[in-house]
């Protein structure tokens, strides 16, 4: 399984961020697949944001739900991010990637294919 990022590199605050992950290798609606996406802002640890199972149902970070979106396009093999009302503060690398467990987790160790990654600067 192969993803890859893409969106704008560059985002104004209190805009939102979008960015897509485009999957190959195999289907975002194979069973038992969590997809996510997880940033480190620079000099930080990995956070995970949030993930879209195989069904299609959500589950965020609770630090940042209010403002989070994931949602998918089957057609395209695709997901997105949306994060609303960015500031500096997000300002981070943003990876997506796949756990292909029996249950979803929050803990980006258990992730098992990942993208490379994408940077995302938010201005002032």
């Amino acid at each position: 399984v192969q993803l890859q990022e893409s969106g704008p590199g560059l985002v104004k605050s209190s805009q939102t961020l979008s960015l897509t992950c485009t999957v190959s290798g195999d289907s975002i609606t194979t069973n038992y697949y969590y997809w996510s996406w997880i940033r480190q802002p620079p000099g930080k640890g990995l956070e995970w944001i949030g993930y879209i199972r195989y069904s299609g149902t959500t589950y965020y970070n609770p630090s940042l739900k209010s403002r989070t979106s994931i949602s998918r396009d089957t057609s395209k093999n695709q997901f997105t991010l949306q994060l609303s009302s960015v500031t500096p503060e997000d300002t981070a690398v943003y990876y997506c990637a796949l756990r292909s467990r029996s249950l979803g987790s929050s803990f980006v160790k258990d992730y098992d294919y990942w993208g490379q990654g994408t940077q995302v600067t938010v201005s002032s």
